[in-house]
């Protein structure tokens, strides 16, 4: 018998938290750290209510058992569209907020691609490259549970940037899983960055590659991230990526 939930409706308040955040600050951090916490960007009610979703099968297009893989422990769903909210109305606002940095971050690195500004546009450009399968995703953690170092790309499209949500209160919920973020630099060893985060923060971060300034101008790094080994508990994370998967 299918789960019984119910989904809590984005309020104003939910909108504002975005419009309220420092995205001067948030676009610095990026920039110097290829991630940037956007705090408090859910509610506890919103949180739960997402988690809550997981056993509930008939929201969901595929779920993936990482170990099956390779890809660590634990496991993760994708959401079928159309997407339950606060998913649907977030995804368009964080994408308005972060495409400024997308496109001079490729400016910078020598792409040329420019993203456009309409989010729903964006996918339409997906779609028509194949890349029709949504990627909104619920992962679950209990103890033992890591997700390896990854890139989230699905296809020719790209966009560089998505964010990670806490559904879980870390202290309460669970132990250990922290969000990681690797960086390799040319002819430099990796740099790690652990990212400290409460139930309902964020975190924005580069998908696979970002520029930094060097002395002799900028280069690009390659980045990944994964989440270290859950020491007890158990733990949800509601992944939002910007472009659909083939």
């Amino acid at each position: 018998m299918r789960a019984a939930t119910k989904t809590v409706s984005p309020t104003p308040d939910a909108f504002s938290r975005i419009d309220t955040l420092d995205w001067a600050q948030v676009e610095r951090d990026l920039d110097a750290q290829g991630c940037a916490v956007l705090a408090s960007l859910l509610s506890p009610d919103e949180c739960q209510a997402l988690a809550a979703l997981y056993p509930d099968d008939s929201r969901f297009r595929s779920r993936i058992v990482m170990a099956r893989h390779g890809f660590g422990r634990g496991e993760y769903k994708y959401f079928c569209y159309p997407l339950p909210e606060p998913i649907t109305s977030l995804r368009p606002r964080l994408y308005a907020r972060l495409v400024g940095i997308a496109n001079r971050w490729n400016r910078t690195m020598g792409i040329e691609i420019e993203y456009l500004r309409d989010h729903e546009a964006f996918l339409a450009r997906c779609h028509a490259a194949g890349q029709t399968r949504p990627t909104p995703l619920l992962l679950q953690y209990v103890e033992g549970d890591y997700n390896c170092l990854h890139q989230d790309i699905y296809g020719e499209h790209v966009f560089p940037i998505q964010v990670a949500i806490l559904l879980s209160e870390p202290g309460r919920d669970f132990e250990g899983g922290e969000f990681v973020l690797t960086e390799q630099r040319p002819r430099m060893q990796s740099r790690a960055e652990v990212v400290p985060l409460r139930r309902g923060d964020a975190v924005a971060f580069a998908v696979h590659v970002r520029p930094v300034q060097g002395t002799r101008g900028s280069y690009r790094v390659n980045m990944r991230h994964g989440v270290s080994r859950l020491r007890s508990g158990r733990r949800h994370t509601l992944g939002v990526i910007f472009h659909d998967a083939k």
